[in-house]
């Protein structure tokens, strides 16, 4: 097994390097047609490959040039291949149809979903298989090339930089092309009838040091009029967290209201209802900007790290009403310490178990974590310590042991006493009494 966070999902006897999707869909009845090649190298002496895809059905299959036979059961593809040596190179070709649906299971509807008018794929932890074969594992990250063939009236946005579009007898085809490895859970597509636009900064605020662009339709007035705060939010992050790991960042915001927000690589997906001018609006605006560099550039090697993408992008929140003259982000803590404090303290936060990866409480927990380690070290060296973080491991995965050890390096001291009761302990450590004057950054 794999990963025991998500079962029967993912191989480890296969890497894949390259995925090359070639997408046609028809909106109105839902009907999707692909063609997948993935390019990569078993790991393990083998003569079956098996792969993660879910609610399709396969129409033809090769390897390195050759059919071979397959079965598809369940979420699991087969592929009966010659004997392969450890370390071979192969290329998969599959052409495959369906009308995709999400995958139901512990983390609710996940995958592609049809809206009313368009298409919204959420694909965390393990939706990518309901639109692509894939080995759906975040540990295999991988560039990607993706076309997608629809109507024309529809703007088709996904990962990486949009390279071609050609439009012929009322359908466009876009290619999107991502040098940039990502997770599978990450690679999404994104359809509907959206203008966009670079958002300037607002008044008096310097611009951010990437590209900002909005898709958007009928919430298009509210999203142009409230994600320019994006502008200080990213010169924010790009000064306590190290450079931004991607050339641009993008935010779709779809007509439907969505229960929560969605990152992937480099954009994020909003619904109207995360637009409002309240602080619960505002702050998850900063999460999903920060999910960039934690989750996407730093992505964890097993789901049970999870704590490194959601503490941060939950202490992301913290900084920015720090940085906004809301509250600080040590009232921010001492807030939800007493909350945890009252609630049911049975969670791991370095290993919380599958069903509850996503659970709040590994959030503001993951982000106590690191605000008492920012008490502990002071805010120089702790925000020298988390650039370093995000350097050193760009574009790579991550493990809590990597975590600790690379903080432990830069600060010069052994960290891990200090996060030790936080992370492997379900009792709810004291914080740290805050530093007096405040250490500024």
């Amino acid at each position: 097994m794999l990963d025991p966070y998500t079962p029967g999902v993912g191989s480890a006897d296969l890497l894949i390097d390259h995925y090359d999707i070639d997408l046609d869909y028809r909106i109105g009845p839902n009907r999707l047609a692909g063609k997948a090649r993935l390019t990569g190298r078993v790991l393990t002496e083998t003569s079956t490959i098996v792969l993660d895809l879910t609610g399709m059905r396969v129409t033809k299959a090769s390897v390195n040039g050759r059919k071979v036979r397959y079965s598809l059961r369940g979420k699991k593809l087969r592929l009966s291949t010659e004997a392969l040596g450890k370390n071979q190179p192969v290329r998969i070709d599959i052409a495959y149809e369906g009308n995709p649906q999400p995958a139901i299971g512990t983390w609710g509807d996940i995958g592609w979903e049809e809206l009313e008018d368009g298409v919204l794929v959420a694909g965390q932890p393990v939706g990518a298989s309901t639109w692509f074969p894939c080995n759906d594992h975040p540990s295999n990250k991988a560039k990607f090339r993706i076309r997608v063939l629809t109507e024309s009236e529809y703007t088709v946005v996904s990962n990486g930089d949009l390279v071609e579009k050609v439009r012929k007898a009322g359908r466009t085809a876009w290619t999107f092309q991502s040098t940039t490895p990502l997770a599978t859970y990450l690679a999404t597509v994104q359809i509907g009838r959206y203008r966009s636009a670079e958002l300037p900064a607002p008044p008096g605020v310097a611009p951010s040091p990437v590209p900002l662009t909005v898709f958007a339709g009928e919430a298009w007035h509210t999203a142009v009029a409230r994600l320019p705060v994006q502008h200080a939010m990213m010169t924010l992050f790009v000064d306590r967290f190290g450079p931004y790991p991607f050339d641009r960042y993008d935010v779709v915001v779809t007509n439907e209201e969505l229960e929560i927000p969605l990152e992937s690589q480099p954009l994020s997906v909003l619904g109207p209802n995360h637009l409002g001018p309240e602080w619960e609006a505002e702050r998850l605006v900063a999460h999903e900007m920060a999910h960039q560099w934690f989750g996407n550039s730093l992505t964890p090697g097993s789901w049970s790290d999870i704590w490194l993408n959601e503490g941060f992008a939950c202490y992301a929140e913290w900084l920015w009403s720090e940085e906004t003259g809301l509250m600080s982000a040590d009232e921010w803590a001492r807030t939800w310490h007493r909350a945890l404090s009252a609630s049911p303290q049975d969670i791991v936060l370095a290993d919380p178990g599958g069903p509850d990866m996503f659970d709040d409480r590994v959030y503001k927990r993951g982000a106590l974590t690191l605000h008492a380690l920012r008490l502990t070290l002071g805010d120089d060296v702790f925000f020298a310590c988390v650039r370093e973080w995000t350097t050193r491991h760009r574009h790579g995965n991550v493990t809590t042991r990597d975590f600790i050890d690379s903080v432990s390096r830069t600060s010069g001291r052994d960290i891990a006493e200090v996060v030790r009761p936080w992370l492997t302990e379900t009792a709810l450590p004291p914080l740290p009494l805050p530093q007096l004057p405040h250490e500024q950054v």
